[in-house]
């Protein structure tokens, strides 16, 4: 059994961002070239972070307040929280009770969110995603179909 491996062929397009790499594939497509025969390559992979926001003890209540929100509400229906059966069958609703397990569960999310943050070694001030990213992009196309996609892309351009 073989892994992954890179795909050979012919370079017909190189481009320095993504989105144009995947615009050209899609006019090597509407060329009739066969999706299978087409592969984007990305080179030299660098990983890129970044910084979305500033986070602060506000920012992480609400996020524990929202999370324990939902846990509550989950909780509150698996449970049937607020609904009680009495003696001769009579069910009764009683909406307070089931607010209480909402709010008391949002409020301990946002005490675990609070503290979670508090005693953690990495106290970053700010949410950050991180991606990979390649410096250049090379659109490879089998032989077979190689003189199909270059003169598609020389009648595009």
């Amino acid at each position: 059994m073989s892994g992954p491996t890179i795909p050979k062929g012919f370079v017909v397009a190189e481009f320095t961002n993504y989105l144009d790499a995947s615009a050209t594939v899609e006019k090597l497509i509407e060329a009739e070239i066969k999706p299978q025969e087409i592969s984007i390559v990305g080179h030299d992979p660098v990983l890129v972070e970044r910084v979305r926001s500033r986070l602060g003890y506000g920012r992480l209540a609400l996020s524990g307040i929202i999370t324990g929100f939902w846990l509550g509400l989950i909780f509150a229906i698996l449970i049937g929280a607020g609904v009680s059966v009495g003696p001769d069958g009579e069910i009764s609703y009683n909406p307070q009770q089931f607010l209480a397990v909402l709010v008391v569960s949002a409020g301990i999310g946002m005490l675990i969110n609070i503290l979670r943050f508090s005693f953690s070694k990495s106290r970053r001030g700010y949410l950050s995603s991180q991606m990979p990213v390649a410096t250049r992009y090379e659109i490879l196309v089998s032989q077979s179909e190689a003189g199909k996609a270059q003169r598609a892309l020389s009648a595009t351009d």
